[in-house]
C-alpha cells in the first residue's frame, strides 16, 4: 500500500500506472481490462471521464427493455439498467399480465421538494420569531436572481417557515423550505436558495435591534437539501375482478389469498419488508439509473418513508373487497428529466427518447408504476413456485459465464436445466462431466 500526494494531477496512463504498480501488482491483465473498456470514441470517453474524478475507466451495467407496459391508456416500453437477473424479465411479465386487465393506473399527490437552513441561536425565542417575520419577504428578493428562470418554468420557493428544534436539541432551529422545481431534480436549485438564505440570515441579524441589545446572533451551521421528500409522491395501482386471478376459480382465490397474506407480513414484519422493499427497488432503481437519475437519493428517502409511521413496513399494499383484487404503491420520488446527466450522457438521452421524453411528473407515474410490476412478479413467485425456480434459470447464464462455458457446453446446461433444478454446484459438475 502506498500513499500518494497529487493523484488528482496525474493524467489517465499515468494514474492507471500507479494503480498497476502499487495495488495491482499480482493482477497482470490488469492494465489490458481497464483500457478494454474506454470507448473508442475519444470525445464519448472524454465525456465519460468528466463525470466524475480520477477516472481510469468505464464501468458497464446492462441496458434492457422491459416492454408492454399500460400506463393510464397509453403503452411503453421501459430502459432498465440493472445487472440482476431475472428482474427485466419478472417487470416484463407482470406488465404482460396487466396488459389486457385494464392496465396501470398512476397519479402524482405532489411534487414539494424541501430544504433547510441549520442555524443555532442561544437568545429568546420570541427575538428570533420576530426577526424572522420583519425580514421573511428579504430571503425571497435575496434570491430572485437565483429563482427568475426556474419561476418562468413554472417553479420557485414555495414557503419558508420557522422551526424551533430546541427540545430536541440545545439551541437548534430551522428554516424549513420548500419548493417547486418541475421538470429539473433541483438539487443545485434548491442549494443555491439555501445558502442565500443562510447569508440573508446572518447579514439581516447583524444590524437587528434585539440581537445586539445582547450580542446574541444567529449561527447558521449548514445550509442543504433534504432527500426526504414526503410531499413529492406519486402513486401506481393494478386492479381487476379475483377470478381474472387463476384459470379457475378456486386457483384466483387461493391465489389472492396467499398475495394479501403475503402482503400484509410484509406491512407488518420489519425482516420481511426490507427484502420486500427491496424487490419493489431493483425496478426502480433500474429506470433511475437508465433516466440519468440519482439512485441514492431516491433509495434514502424511500425506506425513511417506509418507517414514516415509526415501523419499517411494505411500500406496497392489497385489499380484495367485493370481488376485486386492487394492489398498489405510494412512495416519494423527487426526480427530473432536464439538467445533469439528462442532457449529458448519450444513452440517458436515449432512454428518456423511449420514453417520449416525459416531463419530471410523467417518469415520476413510470418509475412507481416499474417498482409495482416487480413486487407483483416477486410475491406472485412467491406464494406460487417460489423465488429460486425462475431466478437460477436467469442466473444459470451468469454461473456458465464465470467457468467460461463454450457455446455446446452453454446449450447443453440449457436442455439440462430445463428438467433439474439450478444450483451453483449442479452447474460446475454438469460442466466438469462434460468436459471429461
Amino acid at each position: 500500500m502506498s500513499q500518494i500526494s497529487g493523484f488528482s494531477k496525474l493524467s489517465k496512463p499515468e494514474k492507471i500506472d500507479w494503480l498497476e504498480e502499487h495495488y495491482l501488482s499480482d493482477y497482470p491483465s490488469a492494465k489490458r481490462i481497464i483500457k478494454q473498456y474506454w470507448n473508442s470514441d475519444e470525445k464519448l470517453q472524454k465525456l465519460h471521464d468528466e463525470f466524475t474524478e480520477n477516472t481510469i475507466s468505464n464501468y458497464y451495467l446492462p441496458l434492457g427493455i422491459a416492454p408492454n407496459f399500460s400506463i393510464d391508456g397509453d403503452l411503453y416500453a421501459i430502459p432498465m439498467a440493472i445487472e440482476e437477473s431475472s428482474v427485466i424479465a419478472a417487470a416484463s411479465k407482470a406488465a404482460k399480465f396487466w396488459l389486457d386487465k385494464g392496465g396501470f393506473k398512476t397519479k402524482v399527490i405532489g411534487t414539494t421538494k424541501v430544504g433547510h437552513v441549520h442555524f443555532n441561536f442561544k437568545g429568546e425565542p420570541k427575538d428570533l420569531e420576530a426577526f424572522f417575520e420583519s425580514n421573511k419577504s428579504k430571503f425571497l428578493t435575496e434570491t430572485a436572481s437565483i429563482t427568475k428562470n426556474m419561476e418562468k418554468r413554472g417553479g420557485g420557493i414555495k414557503d419558508i417557515v420557522l422551526i424551533d428544534k430546541t427540545n430536541e436539541l440545545d439551541n437548534y432551529y430551522q428554516l424549513y423550505c420548500t419548493f417547486e422545481t418541475v421538470d429539473a431534480m433541483g438539487a443545485n436549485f434548491i442549494n443555491s436558495c439555501l445558502e442565500q438564505f443562510g447569508q440573508t440570515l446572518e447579514k439581516e441579524a447583524t444590524t437587528y435591534e434585539a440581537f445586539a441589545t445582547r450580542a446574541i446572533y444567529p449561527e447558521v451551521i449548514m445550509c442543504i437539501l433534504s432527500n426526504y421528500v414526503p410531499e413529492c409522491l406519486v402513486r401506481a395501482e393494478v386492479s381487476c375482478p379475483v377470478s381474472q386471478l387463476g384459470e379457475t376459480e378456486k386457483e384466483a382465490q387461493e391465489f389472492a389469498k396467499k398475495f394479501s397474506q403475503a402482503i400484509r407480513i410484509a406491512e407488518i414484519e420489519p425482516y420481511r419488508a426490507v427484502t420486500h422493499n427491496k424487490g419493489i427497488m431493483n425496478g426502480i432503481d433500474a429506470v433511475v439509473l437508465a433516466t440519468g437519475n440519482d439512485f441514492r437519493a431516491i433509495e434514502a428517502g424511500v425506506h425513511a418513508y417506509a418507517a414514516r409511521n415509526g415501523q419499517y413496513s411494505s411500500l406496497t399494499h392489497v385489499t380484495v373487497k367485493e370481488d376485486v383484487f386492487r394492489f398498489w404503491i405510494e412512495l416519494p420520488l423527487a426526480l427530473g428529466t432536464i439538467g445533469g446527466l439528462t442532457s449529458l450522457h448519450p444513452l440517458v438521452k436515449l432512454s428518456l427518447g423511449a420514453l417520449g421524453h416525459p416531463s419530471a411528473e410523467k417518469l415520476m407515474k413510470i418509475t412507481a408504476v416499474a417498482g409495482l410490476a416487480q413486487n407483483f412478479a416477486a410475491v406472485n413467485s412467491l406464494v406460487t413456485t417460489g423465488i429460486q425456480k425462475g431466478h437460477m434459470k436467469m442466473h444459470l447464464m451468469n454461473i456458465l459465464n464465470q467457468f467460461e462455458a463454450n457455446e455446446e457446453e452453454r446449450n447443453k446446461a440449457v436442455d439440462y436445466f430445463k428438467t433439474h433444478t439450478v444450483t451453483h454446484s449442479e452447474v460446475i459438475q454438469l460442466l466438469e462431466k462434460l468436459r471429461s
